[in-house]
């Protein structure tokens, strides 16, 4: 399998990997935006509440995915769509208001019901509301079972942007600790015989019990 490394080959993997969390999350109840990449350095991604784009003169809204947080764990990236995607579930589906606040950037309890429902973790700043998402035991078995690649390629944030909300958007956390070395701190380690996998954030000498073999990274 080919390392995600060419812009090209990532905005075609990111739709693609939204229709598999919508379909085994969210039953496939929602509809795909348009995935842009760009930058938003005070946070992980964004959802928009209008329709930022059009497409032969039909509106669509955009889920977008900070540009320079691309190369953060797998877990941490798919975390991040599927934040944004409860927001689609709240807003396009159930009709709920899931933020609040005078900046709209509060995350409710609405937000942490469906958040917990769909393979995420929620835990509460006082800023923020609900807004820490974590993936779930469900999800990093889903991305292991799924093979789901690890991004090799990441943009250099530099400068300061407000934080996405209020009545135009939905923000999916806070402000990320941008990689400077452009390298991800997560690295997988796999069986050569069984092709078990697991994962580590530095890198180890680790053997296969059930194989006796030594794992290699990759």
């Amino acid at each position: 399998m080919k390392e995600l490394t060419k812009y090209s080959r990532l905005a075609m993997y990111l739709e693609k990997l939204f229709d598999r969390l919508n379909e085994d999350f969210f039953d496939g109840v929602l509809e795909r935006p348009v995935i842009t990449i760009q930058s938003t350095p005070r946070a992980y991604g964004h959802y928009t509440l209008y329709d930022a784009w059009s497409v032969k003169g039909e509106g669509h809204r955009e889920l977008n995915l900070g540009a320079g947080t691309l190369d953060r764990p797998i877990e941490a990236v798919c975390c991040t769509m599927i934040h944004e995607m409860v927001h689609i579930l709240n807003h396009e589906v159930l009709n709920v208001q899931d933020c609040s606040g005078s900046r709209g950037t509060y995350h409710n309890k609405y937000f942490a019901m469906a958040a917990n429902s769909h393979g995420l973790i929620c835990s509460r700043s006082e800023k923020y509301g609900w807004s820490h998402t974590e993936p779930s035991d469900e999800l990093l078995e889903w991305i292991l079972k799924n093979n789901i690649q690890e991004i090799k390629i990441t943009r250099h944030d530099i400068g300061e942007f407000r934080i996405p909300g209020g009545e135009h958007t939905t923000s999916g956390g806070v402000k990320p600790t941008i990689s400077t070395t452009g390298k991800s701190s997560s690295r997988r380690y796999i069986c050569p015989c069984c092709h078990t996998i697991i994962r580590a954030t530095r890198t180890v000498n680790v053997m296969c019990a059930d194989c006796m073999e030594l794992m290699v990274e990759g």
